[in-house]
C-alpha cells in the first residue's frame, strides 16, 4: 500500500466534503478506493472483537484494514481543518472559480462512473432516472433559514445524516448540511475549534458511517450495475447546484448574528461576458483542470491495481 497516495486521496475527499454540491464519495470512487473503504468500514463489527480476542491487536488491525482507514481519515480531517477557511473564503470571494473547478470534477466523474454501467437490464435505466430525479429534487429544496443556534443534539443528527451523503458519490454531505441549516454552524465550529460540538458531530458521523456502509456494501455486492446507475444519476441531477454563475434570490434571505444578509436560494444564470466578474476564461481553465484531475486519479488508481497484480 502506498501510504502517501492513500493520505492524499483522503485530503482530496476532505476538500470535496467542505464544499456544498461536491461529494467526498465521488473522489473515493474515481480514485479507486471506494469499495475498499466500504469493506473496511463494514469490517468494524462484533466479528472484529472476536478477531481481537483470538488473534490479538495485529490480527484485529489487519481485519479492519486499520492502516488504510487511519491514513485516509487523517487526510480527510487534515484537509477539512486546513482548507476550511481557504475554501470558505474562496466560496465567498470568487465563487465562480471554485464552482467551475468542482463542476469539472463532477462531470468527469459522471463520464468515469457511467462507463462502468452495463445497461443490460431495464432496471439499470430506471435506476439512472431515479438517481437524476432524486438528486435534482434535493437541489430544489430551500435550505433551512432558522437563525437559532443549534445545540449538541442537532450536531449529532447533522453528523449522522450528512455522513451518509458524504460517502455517496454525487450526493454532497455539505449540501445536506446546508438544507438542514447546519452548514454554517459546522463550518464555524471547525474554524473556531469548538471541540465539544465537533466531538458530538463526529460521534454522529461514526454511527451513521458504520450503519450506512453496510447497506452500500450489500448493494454493490448484489446489484452493482444498478447501484452505479443510481450514483451516476445522483451526480447528473446535482449538476445545477454546482453551476458557476448564480444570482442570489432576494426573496430567500436572512440577517445573521453579525448583522450580515445571507442568501440561501440562488438562481442559475448565464455569464454576461468573458471578463470582469464572470471570469469565464479562467473558469473554463479550472473546469478543464478538474476534468484532468479526475482522469489522472483514474490512471493512478489503475496503475496501483496493476502493480498489485504483478
Amino acid at each position: 500500500m502506498n501510504f502517501l497516495y492513500v493520505f492524499l486521496k483522503g485530503m482530496a475527499m476532505g476538500a470535496a466534503d467542505v464544499v456544498p454540491g461536491v461529494s467526498g464519495g465521488t473522489i473515493a470512487f474515481i480514485s479507486g478506493i471506494y469499495e475498499r473503504l466500504l469493506n473496511a468500514i463494514k469490517s468494524v463489527n462484533l466479528d472484529a472483537l472476536k478477531v481481537l480476542r483470538e488473534k490479538g491487536i495485529k490480527g484485529f488491525w489487519e481485519h479492519i484494514d486499520g492502516t488504510f482507514l487511519v491514513l485516509l481519515f487523517v487526510g480527510i480531517l487534515g484537509s477539512i481543518f486546513t482548507l476550511a477557511k481557504a475554501i470558505g473564503w474562496t466560496l465567498d470571494t470568487y465563487p465562480q472559480l471554485l464552482w467551475s473547478f468542482f463542476m469539472g470534477l463532477v462531470i468527469a466523474s459522471v463520464v468515469y462512473i457511467g462507463r462502468q454501467i452495463e445497461f443490460k437490464k431495464i432496471q439499470d435505466y430506471a435506476a439512472l432516472i431515479f438517481g437524476i430525479v432524486v438528486a435534482y429534487s434535493i437541489t430544489l429544496i430551500p435550505p433551512s433559514s432558522s437563525g437559532s443556534d443549534p445545540g449538541h443534539l442537532m450536531f449529532f443528527f447533522a453528523g449522522f445524516i450528512a455522513i451518509c451523503a458524504m460517502i455517496l458519490p454525487g450526493v454532497s454531505g455539505s449540501f445536506i448540511l446546508l438544507l438542514m441549516g447546519m452548514y454554517a454552524p459546522v463550518l464555524a465550529a471547525v474554524n473556531d475549534k469548538k471541540i465539544s460540538l465537533l466531538l458530538v458531530f463526529a460521534v454522529g458521523c461514526l454511527l451513521g458511517l458504520l450503519t450506512f456502509a453496510r447497506v452500500l456494501s450489500w448493494l454493490f455486492k448484489h446489484y452493482k450495475s444498478s447501484a452505479l446507475a443510481v450514483l451516476t444519476g445522483f451526480m447528473i441531477g446535482s449538476l445545477p447546484k454546482v453551476w458557476p454563475w448564480q444570482n442570489p434570490n432576494t426573496d430567500f434571505s436572512r440577517v445573521n448574528s453579525h448583522g450580515e444578509t445571507e442568501y440561501y436560494i440562488y438562481n442559475n444564470v448565464m455569464p454576461k461576458n468573458f471578463g470582469g466578474e464572470s471570469y469565464v476564461l479562467v473558469c473554463c481553465l479550472l473546469f478543464l483542470l478538474g476534468f484532468v484531475i479526475v482522469f489522472t486519479l483514474e490512471w493512478l488508481g489503475n496503475k496501483e491495481v496493476k502493480n498489485k497484480l504483478v
